[in-house]
This record gives structure tokens, C-alpha cells and sequence, in this order.
């Protein structure tokens, strides 16, 4: 799972722009069910986000948490600031906005779906669960095997 949390300034990200946004978040991730992209909005009123010791308004700071996916070496890691670079920049400069990104990674030990463990990546139940676009039971040989 990757979930996104874009704290921005109030008002400078609309429910327009929200939707846009996400869905293009999610078309970062076509290789995971769609279901597993989460993107949280959380507006800041006006004199609540602060950079550098002073208020700042039209600033937007992504924190993206990854989960189903480690990034395993450097090339990865390039390709993906590499996209989000790509759908990010514009949409931002559009809106006069700054922003900034980082990325965690976290284990996929510690990672529950509906208090399941997810299948592992490109096996047959990480494809079921993306067709029925919804986590299921699986047994023991769909959920491992690739």
C-alpha cells in the first residue's frame, strides 16, 4: 500500500484538484490493485503550517508511506521520483503552489489488509485481489505463490 498525506495550506487544493490528484497518485501504482493506493487531503488553516519558523500559505508537503512495494535499489527509487516528478511539477506550478516529498518504506511483516496478510507481489492472490478490487481470503498456496 502506498498512502499518500498531502498537508496543504487551506484553499489551495479544491475537491477538483483533490480528485486529479488522486487519481493520478493511483496511475503512479498500475502494477498494485487500485485499492491499495490511499491518498489523505489534510488542509491546514491559515496561519497553521509553518516553514522555516514563518507561516506559509499555497505550500503543500506530501509524506508518502510505502508498504506493498519496497523500492529495491537506486534505479527504482530514480523511476519513481521520476513519475511522481512528472505528475507533481505541473499540476503544482499550475496552481503557483510549493511542495515538497519524501518517501518511507516500511516491512511488509507489519502490514494488515481487513486483519489479513496481503499476498505477495505478482502472485495469484495479489491478482484475485485486484480483480475483485477487494481483499479476500485466500489459501495458504494462492496468497504465496507466484
Amino acid at each position: 500500500m502506498p498512502l499518500w498525506t498531502v498537508h496543504h495550506s487551506a484553499d489551495c487544493l479544491g475537491p477538483d484538484d483533490r480528485r486529479t490528484l488522486a487519481e493520478g497518485i493511483t496511475g503512479i501504482y498500475s502494477v498494485l490493485p487500485s485499492f491499495y493506493v490511499g491518498v489523505v487531503f489534510q488542509a491546514a488553516e491559515p496561519g497553521a503550517l509553518f516553514i522555516g519558523g514563518a507561516p506559509r500559505e499555497r505550500f503543500v508537503r506530501i509524506q508518502v508511506d510505502h508498504i506493498a512495494r519496497t523500492l529495491p535499489d537506486a534505479s527504482a527509487r530514480d523511476r519513481l521520483i521520476g513519475r511522481v516528478g512528472d505528475l507533481l511539477t505541473p499540476f503544482m506550478a499550475e496552481r503557483s503552489l510549493d511542495w515538497e516529498l519524501h518517501v518511507d518504506e516500511t516491512s511488509r511483516d507489519l502490514w494488515l489488509v481487513q486483519g489479513m496478510r496481503p499476498p505477495g507481489p505478482g502472485t495469484p492472490g495479489e491478482r484475485l485481489w485486484a480483480e475483485r478490487g477487494a481483499p479476500a481470503p485466500l489459501d495458504g498456496a494462492a496468497a504465496s505463490r507466484p
